[in-house]
């Protein structure tokens, strides 16, 4: 009798691991081919849903840019007269752009009073040009409201 149930066990474990094995390489199988198939845009996901041929972030932003003339400021610096030129451009949606147009004088004040209030000590810094830009687009969005402007693009910064 014990011989008949040691007989009787061993078939039962072996069939339990080959059942693992056998499901454990089909959830690999699996696994491998769902992300062939949503890498390869089969499935669609995302941008590639639109356009599967299109490589990534071929549809660009549909954004206008609004150039600002370029400002001149003296800077004091320890009885030193010294220049500082900026000149920016400002991102824009294009929906938005006829309006911030409309507006560029004002923004024009706005950026004249900020960058003659800088002191030289402010641009001393690496991460200055950083900081500089995001006042001034905070600023500019106070004068045209929040989400009209995306971006300052500093085109020129020189103090001489």
């Amino acid at each position: 009798m014990t011989d008949a149930t040691a007989q009787a066990d061993e078939p039962g474990s072996k069939s339990g691991k080959a059942g693992l094995i056998v499901g454990l390489v089909l959830a690999l199988a699996g696994a491998a081919g769902g992300y062939v198939l949503a890498t390869s845009g089969m499935i669609p996901f995302g941008d590639r849903a639109a356009s599967p041929d299109a490589p990534p972030g071929a549809t660009l932003p549909a954004v206008a840019f609004v150039d600002l003339a370029p400002i001149i400021v003296t800077v004091n610096s320890g009885g030193e007269d010294r220049h500082l030129r900026f000149h920016a451009q400002l991102e824009v949606d294009e929906h938005h752009a006829a309006e911030v147009e409309r507006m560029r004088p004002r923004i024009m004040d706005v950026l004249n009073g900020y960058l003659r209030a800088i002191e030289p000590a402010d641009l001393r810094d690496p991460l200055a040009l950083t900081r500089l830009r995001g006042h001034m687009l905070r600023r500019i969005g106070i004068v045209l409201g929040e989400g009209r402007v995306r971006d300052v693009l500093v085109m020129e910064f020189v103090l001489n």
